[in-house]
């Protein structure tokens, strides 16, 4: 298994895993939270969605990704994490992150293996100084916020999904 290969697999594992824990939550319920100052599901969702497409980007501009709605990366930055009105549905969410992910997928089976070793560009570089070190955050991006959604289950009373 190579690189490139491997990133894929983080990414189906973590797509696996926010499946399960969204599978049985209802638009409502993706407005919980945990505590007056947690984050809700459905900004979190939408931080997912605009993030990757942001950090992606940033290094492979000639990436092609899905345009988002009007609006939608304004609705889901720091500054709108208090509000809990004008999100998406969960079906709308689920549509657009696979739709991010899927043109994740397709700029990865674009590189070599070489390519993971290249410098990485940005403010992105001090963290993560090679392509292969961002695109790994990428992948790993919603199972940083898995978390907070099992939180959210815990809370709704909701069974454990994995």
């Amino acid at each position: 298994m190579n690189g490139i290969a491997v990133l894929q697999q983080v990414m189906n594992f973590n797509d696996f895993v926010l499946t399960k824990y969204l599978d049985d939550l209802s638009d409502a319920d993706l407005l919980v939270r945990t505590s007056p100052n947690a984050n809700h599901i459905a900004w979190q969702l939408g931080h997912l969605i605009s993030a990757e497409k942001g950090i992606v980007t940033s290094q492979l501009p000639g990436s092609a990704y899905p345009e988002l709605p009007a609006g939608f990366d304004e609705q889901h930055s720091k500054d709108t994490v208090t509000k809990d009105t004008g999100f998406l549905s969960k079906a709308q969410y689920v549509d657009l992150y696979n739709k991010v992910r899927a043109a994740t997928r397709a700029t990865l089976a674009k590189l070599s293996d070489a390519d993971l070793d290249k410098p990485s560009t940005g403010r992105m570089a001090a963290m993560f100084p090679k392509l292969g070190a961002v695109l790994t955050l990428a992948a790993n991006h919603p199972l940083m916020h898995a978390g907070q959604f099992a939180s959210v289950r815990r809370k709704l009373g909701k069974p454990v999904a994995i």
